[in-house]
């Protein structure tokens, strides 16, 4: 059962300021059902407005109510619900507080929410470190917290990377790159807080004089407020090896994987960046900043990509120096990709679940 906005069917994402429909079956192969809803539209903290999840969950033959997110006001209605009726409630967040600084009276707002969620929830499921460090700092007992981590289907992705490498050089020359020479790729929204033009300064920094074009291509597999921006800084400088390649969906993404030497996720906030998993399975050196989420659970610095102060353009282009001038030891880097994201995978899910419910 889901409570919440319905978007398998297709909907306008603000960040990436396009129309999208998922070209994956996001709801077969089980059961479900959607609440109905008030005031749909644009999701914000009370909108959509679910009703019925009470009679629902009284006339259905649930035991859990596993709830991703707690700021929504249907999350909040839901978890009241279910804990009117003794069922076991599990919360997933993506919280890690890196977040900025609050006031002293919001922080402990923060608290005094979080207490109260503490006595409503059983199990708070962990998709990471600092998420369960997170947790921990708010007072959660290390009993009720069970390793759930942020993981995607690690076989889709690998699958079509592999098969997607059998035609890579056709799609070389689809986007006109030159043979022989790297490939820097973003893929996410071009939002400020993704980092995109921040990765786009410390891309003019490998140009050997400041004027011409560096030797690897840097591509960006997105869209958003942005784009102007990016497409701009590469036509003032006359260069076309810097290059806005627009939305692109699930299943041509893999190519793009596969296409690259290094992938780059330069977040300035960043819960997590599962696009990153979804890098590592094409077997691809990653390059993350020190605030995205997933950074102490996926990146080993030095060993599969590197992690970089987040914001600072000069440590980005160092890294990105170190990674495109070794081939090798790029290569290298992959494969210790592949190895880690093996171990991080919808398995660890499951045993993190079956944990939790066992409590």
């Amino acid at each position: 059962m889901f409570f919440g906005a319905n978007i398998a069917e297709g909907f306008r994402d603000p960040g990436f300021g396009t129309a999208v429909e998922w070209d994956v079956p996001l709801l077969e192969g089980y059961d479900h059902e959607f609440l109905p809803a008030l005031a749909s539209g644009e999701i914000t903290s009370v909108r959509p407005l679910n009703w019925g999840i009470g009679r629902r969950l009284k006339q259905g033959a649930f035991d859990v109510l596993w709830v991703h997110g707690y700021t929504r006001l249907a999350s909040l209605s839901g978890i009241l619900a279910a804990k009117r009726l003794g069922l076991k409630v599990m919360v997933r967040d993506e919280a890690n507080g890196g977040a900025p600084r609050r006031s002293v009276a919001r922080a402990g707002a923060r608290r005094l929410f979080y207490a109260a969620l503490t006595r409503m929830a059983d199990a708070f499921l962990a998709i990471g470190t600092l998420n369960r460090e997170y947790y921990r700092r708010l007072g959660i007992a290390a009993d009720r917290i069970f390793s759930v981590p942020y993981a995607v289907d690690n076989a889709f992705f690998r699958e079509r990377a592999i098969y997607a490498g059998r035609r890579r050089e056709e799609l070389r020359r689809e986007l006109g790159l030159t043979a022989g020479r790297a490939v820097i790729l973003f893929s996410g929204k071009l939002v400020p807080r993704k980092g995109p033009m921040l990765l786009a300064e410390a891309y003019q920094q490998l140009s050997r004089d400041g004027r011409s074009e560096p030797e690897p291509y840097l591509l960006f597999a997105g869209d958003g407020e942005l784009r102007g921006a990016i497409e701009k800084m590469a036509a003032d400088l006359g260069w076309r090896s810097m290059r806005v390649l627009g939305f692109r969906n699930q299943t041509a993404l893999p190519a793009f994987y596969d296409l690259c030497d290094v992938f780059v996720m330069p977040s300035v906030v960043e819960p997590w960046g599962l696009v990153v998993n979804e890098a590592m399975n094409a077997g691809r050196a990653v390059i993350v900043s020190d605030l995205a989420g997933c950074s102490p659970d996926l990146v080993r610095d030095g060993v599969n990509g590197f992690i970089f102060k987040a914001g600072d353009v000069a440590d980005l282009s160092r890294v990105l120096r170190a990674t495109l001038t070794d081939p090798q030891r790029r290569t290298e880097m992959g494969l210790r990709s592949l190895e880690i994201i093996a171990r991080w995978s919808f398995e660890e899910d499951v045993r993190g679940l079956r944990a939790a419910l066992d409590i």
